[in-house]
């Protein structure tokens, strides 16, 4: 007859037995990487009970999962679609014929969004706060019909005040005024901008609310930026609204950043994604010629949104952004406030350039998180090894967020190159087609580049040990920055 003390350790090794093989199962079946696989399944069986509990705790994508419940879409009926002109009807083979080249990029972007790019749009760059602000306060000055506006910083500061004054103003014109600022990212000041506009009248929403008092890392946040005047006016960028970005104003910690003036068509898309993050915040359906005109064409360029979250947008960006190296035959241009590369876009990046093609990023020469900072460090030696070019740009912090592809295609929105925007937020950007604005994108980017530095390989592989060991530290919280 067994003792207790058998009969405890034949209980425990059946449940670890059933642990580790329940970690087995889960792994094969939904880690994509093999490595990842060997390693967990590893663990669950050398390491009785820790191995299973810390693949609990850190092995399964919860993010994704809890992203896919919200049903964010759901909220919004699909049937209420944007209005558009019959010759803004056009399929993006119309843009393929004129830019052959770019032609299977254009099909990625259709197939990752199930929505054409559309010809006639302006793009207008306005180059930090200085020029953006004044241009968003003129639009909401002038609206007549409706302002959408969504934000993820939205600070009560003398850039916040300016806003809220032309929203509660237009709202007395009886202008429809929706405002949707991410809960987390309303925090960043006090009181909040949220507690003001309510107070104010003004018909405002918080993206997800959170019980914490202050802003911290945290998933699933929105960090869109997008304002919608008329559903014909169009701003969106990497530009929040914070006296920081107000250049002019001589702000403590002053940030540069890059926005943009949209007309056209795609602004009706722009609109949806405001209409369908609104509708899951309030359940409020916002259709009609208020907020969906008739679009009609302004302009040159071919542009297409794109949303993209940890939900069923989820790799929008990581896929597209791929699709646009693979398509480069000259030079990618990139700007990026956080550079926190996964190892599928540092090999991108690095066959890119071995390629031929002349890859240049351009970081802040001083990040505004150190641990950011420290990490992409830590990560650079892979790049510059094979080609790539990376240059230090000089304060103040620049937060813009851009890609340019051989002269003609453009990336511009909110997401930055790291694993949160990648992975963890909700994000939006536009895809554009078009010779002149990325040559006007390009003399910004070379105004950069003239007071940039390059950073060596032999800088890089210099660094003592001491920081090199805490460089590589920090490379280990990347999924986490």
């Amino acid at each position: 007859m067994w003792d207790k003390y058998a009969i405890w350790v034949f209980v425990l090794a059946i449940v670890e037995v059933v642990m580790a093989s329940g970690v087995t199962i889960h792994a094969v079946l939904w880690k994509r990487d093999s490595r990842a696989v060997i390693g967990w399944v590893g663990l669950a069986w050398l390491a009785p009970f820790i191995g299973a509990a810390a693949y609990l705790l850190l092995g399964i994508n919860r993010i994704e999962r809890k992203a896919l419940s919200l049903k964010l879409h759901d909220s919004w009926n699909s049937d209420q679609q944007p209005n558009l002109n019959a010759d803004d009807r056009q399929e993006d083979e119309t843009c393929a014929h004129e830019y052959p080249n770019l032609d299977g990029l254009a099909r990625v972007g259709r197939s990752l969004t199930r929505q054409p790019v559309l010809p006639h749009n302006t793009v207008e760059p306005l180059i930090d706060g200085d020029q953006a602000y004044p241009a968003m306060l003129e639009a909401i000055t002038h609206a007549n019909r409706s302002v959408a506006l969504l934000s993820y910083i939205f600070d009560s500061d003398r850039a916040g005040d300016a806003f809220l004054a032309a929203l509660v103003e237009a709202q007395r014109r009886n202008v429809h005024v929706r405002v949707l600022i991410d809960d987390v990212g309303s925090k960043y000041s006090r009181p909040t901008m949220i507690r003001r506009m309510r107070k104010a009248g003004l018909t405002t929403a918080s993206f997800l609310p959170t019980r914490i008092p202050f802003p911290i890392y945290a998933n699933l946040r929105n960090h869109r930026k997008i304002l919608v005047v008329d559903g014909q006016i169009g701003f969106t960028g990497g530009t929040n609204i914070r006296e920081g970005h107000w250049l002019g104003k001589e702000p403590k910690q002053p940030v540069q950043c890059l926005h943009f003036r949209l007309n056209g068509p795609v602004v009706s898309q722009m609109q949806k994604v405001f209409a369908m993050d609104w509708a899951f915040a309030t359940r409020e359906i916002l259709a009609g010629d208020d907020w969906f005109p008739v679009a009609s064409g302004v302009g040159s360029v071919w542009a297409r949104s794109i949303e993209h979250g940890p939900d069923e947008h989820f790799e929008k960006m990581p896929d597209l952004i791929a699709a646009a190296l693979a398509s480069a035959n000259k030079q990618v241009r990139i700007l990026t406030p956080y550079f926190l590369p996964n190892a599928s876009l540092i090999q991108a990046l690095t066959v890119t350039a071995m390629r031929g093609v002349n890859v240049e990023i351009y970081l802040p020469s001083a990040n505004n998180i150190a641990l950011v900072q420290w990490a992409a460090t830590a990560q650079l030696w892979q790049l510059l090894e094979k080609g790539c070019r990376i240059y230090y740009t000089p304060p103040p912090f620049d937060h813009t967020k851009l890609m340019i592809v051989d002269g003609i295609w453009t990336l511009l929105g909110s997401t930055n190159l790291d694993p949160r925007s990648l992975r963890l937020n909700f994000e939006f950007n536009v895809e554009c087609y078009d010779e002149n604005l990325a040559q006007s994108l390009n003399d910004i980017v070379q105004q950069k580049a003239d007071s940039a530095r390059p950073i060596t390989l032999d800088e890089v592989n210099g660094r003592s040990l001491p920081v090199r060991l805490r460089d590589g530290l920090a490379r280990l919280l990347t999924p986490y920055l």
